[in-house]
């Protein structure tokens, strides 16, 4: 009898370990979300880009605005995006693009002030939110940390039981 219980906490500390450390690489594994505001001159003639590291499934929002200008408060912008596709917006002065990634790779944001004669500065918001297996990341982090914390429960109530 004494055998039976001593096998039964053996394999729920092995139970237990195991679901640690399987949150623990799924937790290390998943990207976190991004989000930055920035700054940043156009000189005249000049391009400057902002790169953006994605996955499969970001959401990502961009938001800027033009400022600074004399006359005109507008920039050339376009984007590359990881697939290859490459969207020009024009000339504008403030825009809000929302779009979600469909292949791993870089995102070029391209602002260039090569039409115009004056310096402009740029003021950016961007957000990437990761998702995992279609859930945002941080609801897919919270349901990995209650199940955690279920299984650890259980492993408590299962070794102070007597048999």
């Amino acid at each position: 009898m004494a055998n039976a219980e001593v096998n039964s906490m053996i394999s729920s500390d092995k139970l237990a370990r195991r679901l640690f450390f399987a949150s623990l690489a799924i937790v290390i594994l998943t990207q976190t979300a991004d989000a930055s505001s920035t700054n940043f001159t156009v000189d005249v003639e000049q391009e400057v880009t902002r790169t953006l590291s994605l996955a499969v499934e970001d959401r990502v929002i961009i938001h800027f605005s033009v400022v600074g200008g004399q006359s005109e408060n507008t920039l050339n912008f376009y984007i590359t995006y990881p697939n290859g596709t490459v969207k020009s917006y024009g000339a504008i002065g403030s825009l809000i693009c929302r779009f979600v990634c469909d292949k791993d790779g870089e995102c070029v944001l391209h602002f260039s002030n090569a039409d115009f004669s004056e310096s402009k500065l740029v003021s950016m918001d961007c957000e990437v939110q990761h998702y995992v297996f279609g859930i945002p990341q941080m609801l897919f982090l919270t349901m990995v940390i209650v199940v955690f914390c279920v299984g650890a429960v259980a492993v408590f109530i299962l070794r102070g039981k007597p048999r």
